[in-house]
């Protein structure tokens, strides 16, 4: 079977819209690094071209090293420029298996370990971290721009119409979260990117005719959200901006519409409520939001009162519910209607949504648990075509997601949280609280009688303590605390570190929320109790 790519259906849009914008990228001005002199426009043909371009240097490149093509080969790019999508499209063009590392994990020692993990021949990595990768296990060559092609003219790069088997790894992620110190592999085969690839042109279906589609890069390309993006954009032959940076201000939005015609905004949750609150004050703003085809957000719920503000004012919402090892899975309903805020599964896909019971739920989870709305969760099944590596399924051969939903209607379903101590950052991505905990209690187990970690939709977690102690210098106990603990967070994410006294609070014993059944802190009612100090210390309203 001919399994759809990435790179074929470049092939086949770079033929039909040759003279398309494919990309807009920002041209600052001199000594700025937020103000755009304009948006350089580059074609579908361009594209193809420089990714070809790129696939000819890393296939010499790495052929001098002794690398072999269908090797593994890490990249640690930020993923957020249109250079960047040059090196990722043109390795894999070349025959190579990219291995894609965020910058948001700047460990060296983790980024070895995982390139080891899985098997990886060399690392192509952002210039910023040439000084710290002298130790590699591996050849290492920095992510340079490429713009001479003379002497890579001789190179022939691999015939895409040759067939490939479904099990055969074509990209790798990783989780956003850390697992017992790290990121797990999300090996990712040609059969589940087929199934991104049908997924994402559902979701990134244009909603008028004969208009070129145009949105925004919506997170960095060493994660599934913006991948998944792009390959619904690249099938329409639609455009995709990249913007200053991915929390780009309400103003660029603005410019972006007027310059560069955006009509598609999709954004994560966090991102997008800041544009909703601003437009609350500036009415351009509202109209600009209202007038899309679609506001596209993903990650996270949006805070209530945005939610209800942009439909009030016939904003078109659309939340689309996803994960790394999934890609997109779920599409609201959208409309104005009561029920669009549904959420129903992406075509095509063979999901079950199994009856759970536990009996120490969050309580605003548990609440819902009742004989007409029994909690459920939701299972990619086997016969999936997006179902992950087998390595990540569990037992029974399925994979579960641990997250909740009740069945609001027949096949439209609610969100209701997961089913364990995972939260998501501003931007998305997983944190494991319970791992946090744990390492402060067998670290800090004299100084702390209790803690939990918050921080849903926040840039990093905060540390709640009751100390052991009752009159304890609390200023000594967050330093001590943060000392003590350094190690375990070096080796995380940045949006899973606590590394500053600021992000630790000390409370008096017994002031956490508890459940009712078993004394266990309730993670999200200690965020709404403690909400205006949070605000203030992360230096945002929500």
């Amino acid at each position: 079977m001919a399994y759809k790519t990435h790179l074929s259906i470049l092939q086949e849009s770079a033929a039909a819209y040759p003279d398309r914008p494919v990309f807009r990228v920002p041209r600052l001005v001199v000594g700025s690094e937020s103000e755009v002199e304009d948006w350089t426009v580059v074609s579908y043909s361009q594209f193809d071209l420089g990714v070809k371009l790129y696939a000819k240097h890393w296939s010499r490149t790495l052929s001098r090293d002794g690398v072999p093509p269908r090797s593994i080969v890490g990249m640690w790019l930020s993923g957020l420029s249109y250079t960047d999508a040059l090196h990722i499209y043109g390795l894999a063009r070349a025959g190579y298996i990219p291995q894609l590392f965020s910058l948001r994990l700047p460990n060296p020692e983790v980024i070895f370990e995982l390139l080891v993990k899985a098997g990886a021949q060399a690392l192509i990595h952002d210039p910023s971290f040439e000084s710290i990768l002298r130790n590699a296990p591996v050849p290492v060559h920095v992510a340079a721009e490429v713009s001479e092609g003379k002497d890579v003219e001789d190179v022939s790069l691999p015939d895409l119409s040759e067939p490939r088997r479904a099990e055969d790894i074509v990209m790798i992620f990783h989780t956003s979260g850390s697992t017992s110190g790290s990121p797990k592999l999300v090996r990712c085969n040609y059969k589940w990117l087929d199934a991104m690839i049908s997924k994402a042109n559902v979701v990134m279906r244009p909603r008028r005719e004969n208009v070129q589609d145009v949105s925004v890069w919506m997170g960095s390309m060493s994660h599934i959200g913006q991948t998944f993006m792009l390959l619904g954009a690249l099938q329409h032959g639609s455009c995709t901006i990249q913007p200053t940076k991915i929390a780009f201000s309400s103003e660029e939005l603005l410019d972006m519409v007027n310059r560069c015609r955006l009509n598609r905004l999709n954004q994560f949750a966090t991102f997008l409520a800041a544009h909703l609150r601003a437009s609350r004050q500036n009415p351009k703003l509202l109209q600009t939001l209202a007038g899309f085809d679609e506001v596209l957000y993903s990650g996270l719920a949006l805070p209530r009162d945005e939610e209800e503000w942009a439909y009030q004012n016939g904003i078109r919402l659309k939340n689309l519910f996803g994960s790394t090892e999934c890609g997109a899975m779920m599409l609201s309903v959208g409309g104005s209607g009561p029920d669009a805020r549904f959420l129903r599964p992406i075509e095509g896909t063979t999901y079950g949504f199994f009856p759970v019971t536990s009996t120490d739920l969050d309580a605003s989870a548990s609440q819902h648990q009742n004989a007409n709305n029994q909690l459920r969760e939701m299972v990619i099944l086997s016969e999936s075509g997006d179902c992950p590596d087998p390595l990540l399924r569990a037992a029974d051969g399925h994979f579960h997601t641990g997250d909740l939903f009740i069945e609001a209607a027949p096949g439209a379903y609610i969100s209701r949280g997961r089913d364990d101590d995972w939260i998501k950052s501003e931007n998305s991505l997983r944190c494991d609280t319970k791992a946090i905990e744990d390492n402060v209690r067998a670290t800090c187990g004299d100084l702390v009688a209790e803690c939990i970690v918050v921080g849903n939709g926040r840039p990093s977690p905060a540390l709640f303590i009751e100390p052991k102690v009752v009159d304890v210098d609390e200023k000594k106990l967050r330093k001590d605390v943060i000392r003590r603990t350094r190690h375990f967070h070096s080796r995380r994410y940045l949006h899973e570190r606590i590394t500053d006294t600021k992000f630790v609070f000390v409370v008096p014993a017994g002031t956490l929320p508890r459940t009712a059944t078993k004394g266990n802190i309730r993670r999200r009612a200690v965020e709404e109790q403690f909400k205006e100090m949070l605000d203030e210390v992360y230096g945002m309203s929500f």
